[in-house]
């Protein structure tokens, strides 16, 4: 496990669950030690108890990836490219799962293609994770879905053996990257619900943003990442991105509600404790549907808003037309 917030504590939760063993890279050895000392991450999920004892911690990534078949990479997108490049021992055969939800800013690539091309992985090895999963109700036992994208089905059905249980199942897929973009495009279509629901414009109107969300989404991936009867409907598109829009447990809602309430874009990340990903999914997405062109005007409706100084009022008035 390459990441210590509140979704790689939930993800360690579940494989404690079904395996013996984990190693768990954390950047500082000063939170290990408390992590060992107080049998929980201090920091996210404070309540969620965890057997150290079985638990492999380092503070030494290339310790991590040498000793691990299968890595999981489960940090805020912005940070990917960084805690990534640390590696310097060899990946290129390891089995590597994305639970980023996110896109690797400045490369505006999503998450697996960014190993391939940076460490040569094999994209038979390369799986993601997706669906509707607040890390706070894994935590609580509360029962989740989620979809393991996997070109490879015998590795991903394996990599869902080692999460599932009572209160968690899974899905499998072989539609690794648009699990990825719809994971990245729900983020900022959860900071416009957020606007729309700081704003008091109604469950009305959420109801028409979300639709229309979730046709921009279908027209961008298949537009990026043709496929054969994909159905975006299913919880790994529609379910995600509903749960995030509308979830106060959502921190991209929270960040898109403070906008919509009044706050400048600067003093609503400040007052975040945790990173809003669709904040920089939104600029990457921006730029990179510049090449494709698809018709995306709730993503850049949050774009002028967010990059542009756009007042939230004016930017949603300026889409309402071409709802339906």
């Amino acid at each position: 496990m390459i990441g210590s917030g509140s979704w790689a504590t939930a993800l360690a939760k579940l494989l404690l669950d079904n395996n013996d063993r984990l190693i768990w890279y954390f950047r500082s050895a000063e939170r290990i030690d408390d992590f060992i000392k107080y049998k929980r991450n201090m920091s996210y999920l404070s309540d969620v108890v965890f057997d150290t004892a079985r638990i492999d911690f380092t503070s030494d990534i290339d310790e991590a990836c040498l000793k691990a078949d299968t890595i999981v990479i489960c940090v805020p997108s912005p940070f990917v490219k960084g805690e990534a490049e640390k590696i310097t021992t060899d990946i290129s055969v390891k089995n590597i799962v994305s639970a980023v939800k996110g896109i690797v800013p400045d490369d505006n690539m999503i998450v697996t293609d960014w190993f391939v091309e940076r460490f040569g992985c094999d994209v038979a090895n390369l799986m993601v994770i997706g669906g509707p999963c607040h890390a706070e109700e894994v935590a609580l036992d509360r029962l989740s879905y989620l979809t393991i994208g996997a070109r490879d089905e015998e590795k991903g059905r394996a990599f869902a053996s080692c999460i599932a249980g009572k209160k968690l199942k899974t899905i499998l897929s072989s539609d690794v990257e648009g699990i990825e973009y719809a994971a990245v495009l729900k983020n900022v279509y959860a900071i416009a619900g957020g606007v729309v629901s700081g704003m008091k414009m109604g469950d009305n109107f959420m109801a028409m943003l979300a639709c229309n969300a979730a046709r921009e989404m279908r027209r961008f991936i298949d537009t990026v990442s043709p496929m054969e009867n994909r159905d975006v409907c299913l919880s790994a598109y529609l379910g995600d991105l509903l749960v995030t829009a509308y979830s106060r447990f959502s921190r991209n809602h929270n960040f898109g509600s403070m906008i919509g309430k009044g706050y400048g874009v600067k003093a609503a990340m400040m007052e975040m404790e945790m990173v809003a990903e669709g904040y920089y999914g939104t600029r990457c997405m921006h730029q990179i549907n510049k090449k494709v062109n698809v018709s995306m005007p709730i993503m850049e409706c949050m774009y002028s808003i967010l990059y542009q100084g756009v007042t939230p009022r004016r930017a949603i008035r300026n889409i309402t037309s071409v709802l339906e």
